[in-house]
């Protein structure tokens, strides 16, 4: 089950509000796949914000026990349009993909997987892992990069530390660090730990967008009170921000970017431009895992599944679920 510290009511804003240049974004339970669903924390996309950068969605989970939860089983899904980032707090999960790659996930270091064109992959937390927790972000691709061949990356940053606080950046520059990840549109993404009662003023670029994601502890951003589980987001032009921990040692995820500058639909695990692109794209899946039939199933461009193939033996792929009755129209 998760575990949700909720600030008094009076101390924060409600979910959107803009609060000395702060918007809160308020978490809401969504189940992980399956029966035995694991519950997750999702703070985007929202309803009154879609983008931070180009960063457009964030899952927050744990600290879970696996054997009450059942841990991550997500058996082989698409994507397209986007890069996923895999970060970890504690526990293990195993990562396979369709371009071949096959990884763990562990604690302190990034998975970041470029979906382009089009890839399926599944997602396990390992035999030996008793406790889960940590965070799964997207990154919507450019126009630019949206069709490019999949890809897959590992890093494990160095921490910086000070008085009172450690830094890690896995993507992007922040403090000094940088990370060599690639990414196709200016981004941030970095774990800030801070002992209880420790303040950090960081330098960050003006003409990025940033979020801020409270694991643990309860956050003071630029005074501003923000509590566990809450995403606050800062609109570009500041060139600082100043992080401060309450009476227990406080993590946060910072993500940032430049604005996209693009409409995005986002529908399910695709990321794409249209209604029309999206539909085709579920089609697409379907057809090639057998679910529904669909002339042209392989790619149009050859004999090559869209979404690729993995090793026989596995557990069966997810069906897509069935297309919203209204027109999905672009955001951002």
């Amino acid at each position: 089950m998760s575990n949700t510290e909720v600030a008094p009511q009076e101390m924060l804003c409600a979910s959107g509000a803009d609060c000395a240049g702060v918007e809160v974004l308020v978490p809401r339970q969504v189940p992980l796949g399956g029966p035995r669903a694991m519950d997750v924390r999702r703070t985007l996309p929202q309803r009154q914000r879609s983008l931070i950068g180009a960063w457009c969605f964030l899952d927050h989970y744990g600290p879970d026990a696996v054997g009450v939860s059942g841990g991550m089983q997500v058996p082989r899904h698409p994507h397209t349009g986007l890069q996923t980032v895999s970060w970890l707090f504690t526990g293990e999960i195993e990562h396979r993909d369709s371009a071949g790659f096959h990884a763990a996930v562990r604690p302190g270091e990034v998975n970041l997987m470029t979906a382009g064109r089009g890839i399926s992959h599944s997602e396990f937390s390992t035999p030996g892992t008793t406790v889960l927790h940590g965070a799964q972000l997207w990154v919507a691709l450019p126009d630019s990069a949206r069709h490019m061949e999949p890809s897959f990356e590992h890093y494990r940053p160095e921490p910086l530390a000070g008085d009172g606080w450690t830094l890690r950046v896995f993507l992007g520059s922040l403090a000094g660090s940088r990370s060599p990840v690639t990414t196709h549109t200016r981004l941030l993404g970095a774990e800030i730990v801070l002992d209880a009662g420790a303040a950090l003023t960081l330098d960050v670029d003006p003409g990025f967008e940033h979020g801020v994601l409270v694991d643990q502890g309860s956050l003071g951003l630029d005074g501003h009170p923000v509590a566990r589980d809450h995403l606050a987001y800062l609109p570009a032009g500041r060139d600082s921000l100043t992080l401060g921990a309450g009476s227990e040692p406080l993590r946060v995820l910072l993500i940032g970017g430049e604005p996209l500058g693009e409409q995005i639909v986002m529908w399910w695990n695709f990321v794409g431009r249209s209604h029309e692109e999206i539909a085709g794209y579920r089609a697409q899946w379907q057809a090639e895992i057998g679910a529904e039939v669909r002339p042209g199933g392989a790619d149009e461009a050859g004999d090559v599944p869209r979404f690729g193939t993995f090793p026989p033996g596995e557990p069966s792929p997810l069906p897509a679920p069935v297309l919203p009755n209204v027109r999905m129209r672009p955001r951002g």
